[in-house]
């Protein structure tokens, strides 16, 4: 039985060797990776955040239009970011407006 284990992981890493050779072999012949399907992930997700977003600002307008109907309705604060953010209290600064 050892003998044959022996054998058998001999044969194993012989065949592993040849195929290592071989690859190594054709590998300049390949063509290079196509970035399709990186660049359609990418494009998708673009796009998923662009319609989350113009959802979300809608769901902010009702919201907003159900305790003051037919009122303007003022910026959204913006969810993810936290720096500085010029839109004081819902509203445009005076020295914004003028611009």
């Amino acid at each position: 039985m050892t003998s044959y284990l022996w054998r058998k992981y001999a044969d194993y890493v012989y065949t592993k060797w040849e195929r290592t050779i071989l690859w190594d072999m054709i590998d300049p012949y390949r063509r290079p990776k196509s970035f399709t399907p990186l660049v359609t992930i990418y494009i998708c997700a673009f796009y998923t955040g662009v319609v989350g977003a113009a959802i979300t600002e809608q769901l902010h307008k009702e919201k907003y239009w159900e305790t003051h109907p037919g009122e303007s309705v003022p910026l959204m604060k913006p969810m993810f970011y936290r720096g500085p953010w010029r839109v004081m209290r819902g509203d445009v600064p005076p020295f914004i407006k003028n611009e």
